[in-house]
């Protein structure tokens, strides 16, 4: 846009501001979806916190505890013990699978949405050069509300899977040995999934999204809402496996949740095999060590 639309100077500081947010919105989309980000791993936190004074035992745990507990509000805190409790408080499990469902959609934003950055920056690049052209452009927002549609729709079947590993387990707590055998068979599903071709080529997919937006470029919100979903899609093929290992080290292990979003943007970021290999090989060792820790505490021969 030129001209007279572009004129903000009749406007005071603040609309002018607000203004040169609706003009370029690189800068929306960096805040609301750093505020996420932000947000998602302070609620984590704060859950982890509670849940190592409740169970302890998993690595980390005794500094967690040593942290204090802010007061926090009744619904935040009734959240919190739906996540954290092994059975259906009340009674009711549809509370429980909600609250599960959030919290491994807040998982997602903390250690998945990082890792899109690079795709969201290449849009806002093209968007930029589009707005430049005077061409119509859609908020990257738009992008984003469809990659988290994708997780939000896995993290329902996740919610669904942890209250499945639940009521197959004991009162054994965290060392139950059904939970190390679950834990076991998700590190042996996540490690043979590093070495398959599936893996590679959905990586191939989220190292080069320039090719992909540059190609499905569209002014129609719902086609970009679609490019998010499709981007979205990608993601998970790379990472839902690497998601699986948390049954393997406690839902709630914060360590582990950051270790592994860090690995899922080195992964994205650097070309060749190795990383995901490595990491495929590690987890396969993991899990027949757990399967075999797991089986002599349940007392199986």
């Amino acid at each position: 846009m030129t001209g007279q639309q572009d004129d903000f100077s009749h406007l005071d500081r603040a609309g002018r501001a607000t203004a040169d947010i609706a003009r370029n919105p690189r800068l929306t989309v960096n805040v609301v979806v750093g505020a996420g980000i932000a947000l998602a791993w302070l609620l984590l936190a704060a859950m982890a916190i509670r849940g190592a004074e409740a169970w302890g035992g998993a690595p980390g745990d005794t500094l967690l505890r040593g942290l204090p507990q802010l007061p926090l509000p009744a619904v935040l805190e009734r959240f919190f013990a739906l996540c954290l409790s092994p059975a259906p408080l009340g009674g009711s499990i549809g509370p429980r699978a909600l609250a599960l469902t959030l919290m491994w959609f807040l998982m997602a934003i903390a250690a998945m949405l990082p890792s899109a950055a690079p795709m969201i920056r290449t849009y806002c690049e093209i968007a930029d050069t589009a707005r430049i052209k005077g061409e119509p452009v859609v908020h990257p927002l738009v992008l984003v509300a469809g990659y988290l549609s994708v997780w939000f729709a896995a993290s329902m079947l996740f919610a669904a899977l942890t209250l499945a590993v639940h009521a197959l387990a004991g009162s054994g707590g965290m060392f139950d040995p059904v939970l190390g055998v679950a834990g076991a068979l998700a590190l042996l599903l996540a490690g043979l999934y590093q070495f398959s071709g599936l893996k590679e080529a959905c990586l191939t997919k989220c190292r080069n999204p320039f090719s992909i937006l540059f190609s499905n470029w569209s002014a129609r919100p719902t086609r970009v809402f679609r490019l998010g979903l499709a981007q979205g899609i990608w993601c998970l093929g790379c990472c839902w496996a690497l998601m699986l290992v948390m049954f393997a080290v406690g839902v709630m292990n914060i360590f582990w949740m950051a270790l592994i979003g860090v690995f899922t943007l080195i992964e994205k970021q650097t070309t060749g095999s190795l990383p995901t290999r490595l990491a495929g090989a590690i987890l396969l060792v993991w899990a027949a060590a757990l399967l075999v820790v797991s089986l002599r505490l349940g007392g199986i021969r």
